[in-house]
């Protein structure tokens, strides 16, 4: 479990970077977040299949949103159906958590 919080905890801190339009090249990134460039990319990539619109911008030196997007990731207490909460930024419903749990991708 501490290697998903890990994941979660270093897209956080990459989506930071990318609204500061502060990454810098992917091997400084890598450098910051110390990981491999190679994990670096791998995030990014989870990001885009998370429908995040991340592009390497040469002329600032940093990796950018495309479009303006928000992203969360949490936890809801309440009695949501399934549909409901789908309907909440593109949440999933992960049966058998005991509470209702949202992962919203970047919309």
């Amino acid at each position: 479990m501490n290697i998903i919080i890990k994941h979660i905890e270093l897209i956080e801190r990459i989506d930071q970077l990318i609204r500061l339009q502060a990454t810098g090249s992917p091997e400084k990134l890598a450098s910051r977040l110390g990981i491999s460039r190679a994990k670096v990319y791998r995030l990014i990539d989870t990001m885009k299949e998370l429908n995040a619109p991340v592009a390497y911008d040469f002329a600032c030196q940093s990796f950018i949103y495309t479009k303006n997007v928000h992203y969360r990731f949490g936890f809801i207490d309440s009695e949501l159906d399934h549909n409901e909460i789908r309907s909440i930024n593109g949440g999933s419903y992960l049966a058998g958590l005991g509470k209702r749990f949202l992962i919203t991708k970047f919309e």
